[in-house]
């Protein structure tokens, strides 16, 4: 099942790649928390859109009148216990009508959702690095007993200061795991130093195969992805610049250790809250514009 999802996956994330590389080249010009705001605005105009043309309209509508209609009561005839308990167990019950009314458009929702976020996190969760900007790039080997001949190819975008560094075991570089063939971590290590702005290609070649990574250099907001994942679901939600690695592939992953980017609005994981408050304010303050019943 995993495996399924994690197709499906990657078969969106493609389509969400090309729209996203379009309609977000703004915040590559716009400064930081402008462009933080105006995508979450517009997300919550989005998102309040599809709940409208998702949800059953008439009948929140009908609940909401109904919490109204007692609360009201409460409020005007609140002659005895037993008449305020029956009214307040109606708002409940009406409450719960609203989560369940609710349901299908959150279900609905949730994708792209996941995908939008997925493609702001890759403008805000890290910073490029700056050209004489050290970064330990990691690639971490597929399971298997022996390990391959690893290495980082050359580049006139990257100078290579330390590397390969065979790791097996956490802390101790060229160790073993005692009983495991070919160690614990399985991991490659290189500290690269940036020599030129842009978007590059790292090359890896392990034994006789090629792959490839994404590398971003500059001081402005750029497209940054930090790591290039293993086929796994979750690793593909929150990385889908790069296709992951296919299953039975001698590597399982290849990251960058990017520099973190300050700031509340458009830091690296605060825009994530900035992004959540922003678009439910602006959410709630256009759906009487919008006309919607929520």
């Amino acid at each position: 099942m995993t495996d399924f999802l994690t197709r499906v996956l990657v078969w969106l994330n493609s389509p969400a790649n090309a729209v996203g590389k379009l309609l977000l080249a703004p915040i590559g010009v716009l400064p930081g928390w402008l462009s933080a705001t105006l995508a979450a605005a517009i997300t919550g105009v989005a998102l309040l859109a599809v709940f409208k043309f998702t949800s059953n309209q008439r009948a929140i509508k009908r609940v909401k009148d109904e919490i109204k209609a007692n609360l009201l009561s409460l409020k005007l005839f609140n002659t005895g216990a037993s008449v305020a308990l029956r009214a307040q167990g109606r708002v409940l019950r009406a409450a719960a009508g609203l989560l369940v009314l609710a349901i299908v458009p959150m279900m609905v929702m949730t994708v792209p959702v996941l995908l939008v976020l997925g493609q702001l996190s890759l403008w805000y969760q890290a910073r490029p690095l700056r050209v004489g900007e050290d970064a330990v790039v990691t690639l971490k080997l597929g399971a298997g007993a022996a390990w391959p001949e690893v290495s980082l190819g050359p580049s006139a975008d990257v100078d290579v200061a330390i590397g390969p560094v065979r790791v097996r075991n956490r802390g101790v570089p060229g160790g073993g795991l005692r009983g495991v063939p070919g160690g614990g971590l399985r991991e490659v290590c290189w500290s690269i130093q940036a020599r030129r702005p842009g978007q590059h290609r790292l090359a890896f070649q392990v034994g006789d195969q090629t792959f490839e990574k994404d590398l971003v250099v500059g001081d402005r907001f750029m497209r940054v992805s930090s790591l290039r994942p293993d086929w796994d679901f979750a690793d593909t939600l929150m990385h889908p610049a790069e296709t992951p690695f296919a299953p039975g592939s001698p590597i399982g992953s290849i990251a960058i250790d990017y520099p973190k980017r300050a700031g509340w609005t458009c830091g690296t994981d605060s825009w994530v809250v900035y992004w959540f408050v922003v678009s439910m304010v602006t959410g709630f303050a256009f759906r009487r514009l919008l006309n919607v019943n929520i």
